[in-house]
């Protein structure tokens, strides 16, 4: 059972989620906040599988809050964030936070609950209509900001590269598998060693390490 938190300072939004999401036999809404500082006292309390996290809320933002969670060792929750907004700054910002997904709100019903299913399993998602634009562009500002850390120290294996590069196409552990001529099991025990060694939470992140330092192009 995956176990979600919905965070919007709008009750019809909060409502609308709860019922699509609650619909689910797989999915259990374990409570609802109505900003960040909420949401971050409700994952402390109620330690939830995933939070579908709005970014513009008072009293605390959903990219503080994100940023709250995820810094919080103790805690095993992943952050979806969902917004209205079609904004490159919230986006980047949300990614540096540590968030484990990204959803326009526009998305259907199908998409949403693949989406949160994603993070829960730990591969991540960015909505299909901002990835390419957002990856090649978070290249580019962490490029330009600052010289690529961390190669060196957290060497991956040629395979793990080719798994890497492959996660940075969107493609599933299946299709790599295919593409690679692996199993899927492979591919698995590939993708364990990647996050391991780039300590990422989930496949999002451990792309954008790969994009960051340089072993990936996002172009």
């Amino acid at each position: 059972m995956i176990r979600v938190v919905i965070a919007d300072d709008q009750a019809v939004v909060r409502a609308g989620l709860a019922v699509i999401l609650g619909a689910e036999p797989d999915i259990e809404v374990v409570g609802e906040a109505v900003d960040g500082a909420d949401a971050v006292r409700l994952v402390r309390d109620l330690r939830p599988d995933v939070v579908c996290m709005d970014i513009r809320m008072p009293r605390m933002d959903g990219i503080s809050a994100t940023r709250e969670i995820v810094a919080d060792t103790t805690l095993h929750t992943d952050v979806l964030i969902l917004t209205t907004f079609d904004v490159d700054a919230d986006v980047f910002a949300a990614l540096e936070a540590g968030a484990a997904g990204f959803l326009l709100k526009g998305a259907d019903e199908h998409t949403l609950l693949a989406a949160v299913r994603s993070v829960a399993a730990g591969d991540g998602t960015l909505d299909h209509r901002l990835t390419r634009r957002i990856l090649r562009e978070f290249g580019e500002r962490r490029r330009a900001s600052s010289a690529p850390a961390g190669v060196a120290g957290v060497p991956l294996t040629e395979r793990e590269l080719d798994v890497l590069k492959l996660l940075a196409e969107g493609l599933s552990n299946a299709e790599i598998a295919d593409r690679l001529y692996v199993e899927p099991t492979t591919v698995k025990y590939h993708l364990a060693g990647i996050l391991q060694k780039t300590a990422a939470r989930d496949r999002l992140q451990a792309v954008l390490w790969g994009i960051r330092t340089g072993v990936v192009d996002a172009g």
